[in-house]
């Protein structure tokens, strides 16, 4: 899957030219193309400040120390013909159990783009496992990210956030989920929910909360984890948008609810 990433780029200065009596001038505007070689595409125009960050760069450097802690290749999804690409590896051999049947793993996303939307983004945290056609972007324990400017790109951070995944994970299990698991959701939690997701899901996303008798932020994790690996496109940008807001959202529902049940 690393090769559909590993396409190849180069930079093509934005010359500016026109004709004087016959003369070609040319000017030097300050800007350059970054373009796709094996398509030709023009995936943006950028600032000579812009400093080119390949995905084969990031992916040998990222290779070797995701390996030394035995992590394998989940996903790789390439967005806009090549604009910007989402990689993922997990760790199976770290999976913690939470409750009877619920299974997180330690994983690693590493994000970058040719256009600027993104630089190098490096997101560590434990993933809710369900089924092999789509892991879901869950909860976050650690976040790096580097702006695409020649004087900030730096890729040694990559053991270090690799590492802290594995320790952070821990903490999140013993001083998070217990939360989510003992506080149950009240209805307005329900309309903020339906809200995360696009119109077209949130029939799928009630008939989810309808088919059984949910009531902790738990069981609200859950339905959303399941409807989003099974009914929603792991090709879209919108998915990874609600992936990335989910577990964070219910979190924070279920500490201030808790505490209101403490007072």
């Amino acid at each position: 899957m690393l090769q559909n990433a590993m396409f190849p780029v180069r930079e093509i200065p934005a010359i500016w030219a026109d004709q004087d009596n016959g003369n070609i001038l040319k000017k030097d505007t300050g800007h350059k193309f970054i373009v796709r070689e094996d398509t030709g595409k023009v995936l943006s125009c950028m600032t000579e400040n812009y400093k080119l960050v390949k995905n084969e760069t990031i992916i040998k450097a990222a290779e070797p120390i995701i390996k030394k802690y035995k992590g394998e290749m989940k996903e790789v999804v390439v967005f806009g013909e090549g604009q910007s690409t989402h990689m993922s590896w997990n760790f199976p051999k770290n999976k913690i159990k939470i409750g009877n049947e619920d299974e997180m793993t330690p994983e690693i996303v590493i994000k970058n783009s040719y256009n600027g939307t993104i630089g190098v983004n490096i997101m560590a945290g434990a993933f809710r496992l369900i089924c092999s056609n789509g892991l879901v972007i869950g909860i976050i324990a650690s976040e790096y990210k580097n702006k695409h400017i020649k004087s900030n790109i730096s890729l040694d951070d990559f053991d270090n956030v690799i590492s802290e995944t594995m320790d952070k994970t821990k903490l999140i299990f013993t001083d998070e989920f217990p939360i989510l698991q003992g506080t149950e959701f009240k209805d307005r939690h329900i309309v903020d929910f339906l809200k995360m997701f696009p119109l077209q899901a949130n029939e799928m996303v009630t008939q989810a909360l309808i088919a059984n008798r949910h009531k902790s932020f738990w069981d609200l994790f859950n339905v959303g984890t399941n409807v989003l690996s099974h009914h929603m496109n792991r090709n879209s940008q919108a998915t990874h948008g609600v992936e990335g807001k989910l577990y964070p959202s219910i979190k924070k529902w279920a500490e201030k609810e808790a505490k209101v049940a403490i007072a």
